[in-house]
């Protein structure tokens, strides 16, 4: 008897064990693994889950559609709140109900019925010449003045970052106003809309422009020399400021995530998720990527901290992801990258 009970709590070990090396989840997702791969070593090392990373640049919602009931992915992770609605709008993601979830991530940034989360947050944000005074009253609307003529850059009009801003502005003030406005900024453009956001900081340390829209977390990437020496001198030759809606506050996008609707590790998902918004995770956002934390309360990366406080404009995500294809409509309308 004595050995048929050290055998059996011997098979129970050996179980246990085996159950704990198994341990994984499977993260699909748009974001470059270098970017987020100190967050998921972070995690490992405390968890001891492997998180097992398939990196896919572009149609990745497809994809996860296309391998349905037999999909590995267990949480799907993306930018932009235009990607994450359409993983809901697919049937990809599957309610999530998680205090710990729900008591991080403020209500406007993440999905009511918990079927996506925003784990981290880009503001659109103006580069500006550092001789430039009298910016801290900028707003949106101001960038369609005639005194800003031929002093602007911009990214194409098209790309997801400037159509998720073009849509906040149409939600806020519709249609007529906003071609109106696109017509404004066109007109005052120094160039043609075109190269990325970091070109913004290039054209301005080049004098070809005086300010941009563009994204925050790209001043702490060039400035902290990743991108090489060059973008390094961009990065510090611009000044940054935080613009608002009139009446409201700095447009922001976000990086977030879902739980796969067929996902065979989801307890292991939601987990990931949780840690993801915890103090230290949300920290390592901050330092690794330069990104505004979604927990309130989080530490900042004092690059981002300099550029003042950051008041989020209270236009709904949701609303905005509806109103992309018809901000991308008036963006062809205007010709606003011809």
């Amino acid at each position: 008897m004595s050995r048929l009970r050290w055998t059996g709590s011997l098979a129970c070990l050996f179980a246990l064990a085996s159950a704990a090396q198994a341990a994984e989840v499977n993260l699909y997702t748009t974001r470059e693994p270098g970017l987020i791969r100190p967050l998921l070593d972070a995690y490992t090392a405390r968890s001891g889950v492997t998180v097992n990373t398939v990196f896919v640049d572009k149609g990745l919602a497809e994809r996860v559609a296309a391998e349905g009931e037999r999909s590995k992915a267990d949480v799907v992770m993306t930018v932009d709140i235009g990607n994450l609605i359409e993983l809901v709008d697919r049937g990809l993601a599957q309610a999530v109900r998680s205090p710990t979830l729900e008591a991080a991530v403020p209500a406007p940034l993440r999905d009511a019925d918990g079927r996506w989360f925003g784990l981290s947050m880009r503001a659109r944000v103006l580069y500006a010449d550092k001789g430039l005074n009298d910016l801290t009253a900028a707003t949106y609307e101001s960038l369609a003045d005639p005194a800003w003529k031929g002093k602007i850059c911009i990214r194409p009009g098209q790309h997801p970052y400037n159509t998720a801003l073009i849509a906040a502005f149409l939600v806020r003030h519709g249609a007529e106003k906003t071609e109106a406005w696109l017509n404004g900024v066109k007109a005052n453009l120094a160039r043609k809309a075109a190269g990325g956001d970091r070109d913004v900081a290039r054209d301005i340390a080049a004098d070809l422009c005086e300010v941009g829209l563009a994204n925050s977390y790209y001043v702490g990437l060039m400035r902290s020399g990743r991108g090489g020496p060059d973008q390094q001198k961009w990065g510090e030759a611009i000044k940054v400021v935080l613009p608002t809606f009139e009446g409201g506050g700095t447009h922001v996008n976000v990086s977030g995530a879902i739980v796969a609707k067929n996902a065979p590790n989801r307890d292991e998902a939601v987990k990931l998720l949780e840690y993801l918004v915890s103090d230290e995770a949300q920290a390592l956002y901050a330092k690794t990527d330069y990104e505004y934390p979604v927990k309130p309360g989080a530490v900042v990366d004092p690059l981002l901290s300099a550029f003042g406080t950051l008041t989020i404009d209270t236009t709904p995500l949701v609303e905005i992801a509806r109103n992309r294809k018809a901000a991308s409509l008036l963006v062809d309308k205007v010709g606003f990258d011809n």
